[in-house]
C-alpha cells in the first residue's frame, strides 16, 4: 500500500507500507546537486551533504553515529547531479528514532567552523582518490566534453580551490535558495503504520521549516560535441564516448534500456563479446544510459592498452554503426526485456530500493511511481521499439569523448 501526502508549505511525502519486511528505509531528498551549482561554488551540494554530520544544536558529530550505532541502524547520504539524499535504514520498531534523528541533522545543523576545516581535508582526500582512478577521471571528462563547464557537466565534487574557500555563509546562502520545503520530498519504505508516519513527518519535518519557496532550477545548454583529453602517467589508456540519450521524462526509456544491455549493459552484450572476448581489446568494456530531468546520454567505456587505443576506438566505433545498422534479434530482444523486468521486479525486495524509486519519481517527475504501470509499459515494449530507439540515440554524428592516459592527444574520430 503506498500512500501520498503533500503538507501545506509544499513538503511531499510518500510512504510505501511493505508488509512482512522487517526493515524501514527513510530518505530526505532535496532537489539539487551539481546541476545547480556555478563554477565559483561548484562542489558545494556534496560539501553540504558532508557537514551536515558534523555536528548539531543537540548532538555531537560523534553523538549523531553514536545514537544511530545503538539501535543498529545505518545513516548516510549521497550527491548526484540532481539530487541529495540523507537516508536511514533501521529496524521497524526504530523507525521514529531514525527521523528524528535525520531531522535534527536537517534543520540543526551548526556548521562550526572548525568542524568545517576538518571536513575540507577530507573531502580534498575524497577527490585525491577520485584522481587516482583513471575510470572516474574519464567519465567526469566526458561529462564535461558532451555537456560543457557548467550544469551537468561539472563534477558533484568541485575543485579543491572551491572546497578550500567555501564558509558556512556560503552553506547558508546556498541552502537558502534550494533546502525549501517545496523542494524536498521525504520516502519511506517498509512495514510501517502510515498515518503515524504522517503524524511523525508533520511534527519533525513539515512544522520546522523556515524556507518554503525554492530558487530556479538550472538548465543545460548542450555545445558542440567535444573531444577532450588529459594526461596521466598510467599503464593503460581509458577512452569513453558519449552520445545524445534520453531524459527520465522519456516514454522510450524503457526500449532505450533493452538496446543498452543488448549493446553493451553486460557479460553477453555485443559490446563485450567483440571487444573482450573476441579481440581481447580490453578488460574492461561497457555502456550505460544516463538520465536526467531535461537531459540524457548514452555513454561508452573502455580501459585499453595505450599502443591498442586507436585500434580500440575503431573497434568501438564500428560496434555502433554494426548495431544501428543490423538492428537486434528475437532472442536478444527477450533476453534484455527479461533482465530490466526481472531488476524492478527483485526492487520490491529491498526496502532502499523502494524509498529511492517511489522519492525520484516525486523528485524528477513530479509524479507518483506506479509499480504495476511501469511494468506493464516494460511487457509493451516490442522489437520495433527497440529498434526504433536504436535509430535516434546510437548517433555518431552527436559524440563526444574523452580519454585519460599517457598519450598526449583526442581521440581520433
Amino acid at each position: 500500500m503506498v500512500k501520498y501526502k503533500q503538507f501545506n508549505n509544499g513538503l511531499r511525502l510518500v510512504v510505501n507500507k511493505m508488509e512482512g519486511m522487517l526493515s524501514v528505509s527513510i530518505g530526505v531528498l532535496v532537489k539539487t546537486g551539481s546541476m545547480n551549482e556555478t563554477i565559483e561554488n561548484n562542489g558545494i551540494s556534496h560539501f553540504i551533504e558532508h557537514v551536515m554530520f558534523k555536528g548539531t544544536e543537540n548532538r555531537t558529530a560523534f553523538e549523531i553515529s553514536d545514537h544511530i550505532d545503538r539501535i543498529g541502524a545505518q545513516i548516510n547520504a549521497f550527491t548526484s547531479k540532481e539530487l541529495t539524499c540523507y537516508y536511514t535504514k533501521s529496524t521497524k520498531d526504530h523507525a521514529q528514532k531514525s527521523l528524528e534523528i535525520l531531522s535534527d541533522i536537517f534543520f540543526n545543523s551548526k556548521f562550526i567552523k572548525e568542524e568545517l576545516e576538518k571536513e575540507k581535508g577530507v573531502i580534498i582526500e575524497e577527490i585525491n582518490m577520485s584522481e587516482d582512478s583513471p575510470e572516474d577521471v574519464c567519465l567526469d571528462l566526458l561529462s564535461q566534453s558532451y555537456f560543457g563547464n557548467n550544469g551537468l557537466g561539472q563534477t558533484i565534487l568541485g575543485s579543491q580551490k572551491n572546497i578550500k574557500k567555501f564558509s558556512k555563509a556560503d552553506i547558508e546562502e546556498y541552502m537558502d535558495k534550494y533546502y525549501t520545503a517545496d523542494n524536498v520530498v521525504i520516502s519511506v519504505a517498509g512495514n510501517v503504520d502510515i498515518d503515524n508516519i504522517f503524524t511523525l513527518v508533520e511534527e519533525y519535518f513539515a512544522n520546522k521549516f523556515n524556507r518554503f519557496k525554492s530558487a530556479k532550477q538550472a538548465t543545460t545548454v548542450i555545445p558542440n560535441p567535444q573531444h577532450l583529453y588529459k594526461t596521466k602517467k598510467i599503464e593503460q589508456t581509458h577512452i569513453s564516448f558519449a552520445m545524445k540519450g534520453l531524459s527520465v521524462k522519456d516514454k522510450e526509456i524503457d526500449a532505450l534500456a533493452i538496446a543498452n544491455i543488448i549493446f553493451g549493459g553486460g557479460m553477453s552484450s555485443r559490446l563485450f563479446q567483440k571487444i573482450r572476448e573476441e579481440l581481447g581489446l580490453a578488460y574492461s568494456v561497457y555502456s550505460y544510459a544516463s538520465q536526467y530531468k531535461d537531459n540524457g546520454i548514452l555513454e561508452i567505456y573502455a580501459g585499453v592498452n595505450t599502443l591498442q587505443r586507436d585500434l580500440a576506438v575503431n573497434a568501438i566505433l564500428e560496434q555502433v554503426k554494426q548495431f544501428k545498422k543490423e538492428r537486434i534479434t528475437e532472442q536478444e530482444f527477450e533476453r534484455g526485456k527479461a533482465q530490466i523486468k526481472s531488476a524492478f521486479i527483485m526492487g520490491q525486495e529491498s526496502t532502499a530500493s523502494q524509498m529511492l524509486i517511489y522519492a525520484k519519481s516525486l523528485a524528477l517527475l513530479d509524479k507518483e511511481f506506479d509499480f504495476n504501470e511501469r511494468i506493464n509499459r516494460i511487457e509493451k515494449v516490442s522489437i520495433s521499439d527497440v529498434c526504433s530507439i536504436i535509430d535516434k540515440t546510437f548517433d555518431l554524428t552527436t559524440l563526444s569523448t574523452a580519454t585519460v592516459g599517457s598519450k598526449r592527444s583526442p581521440l581520433k574520430i
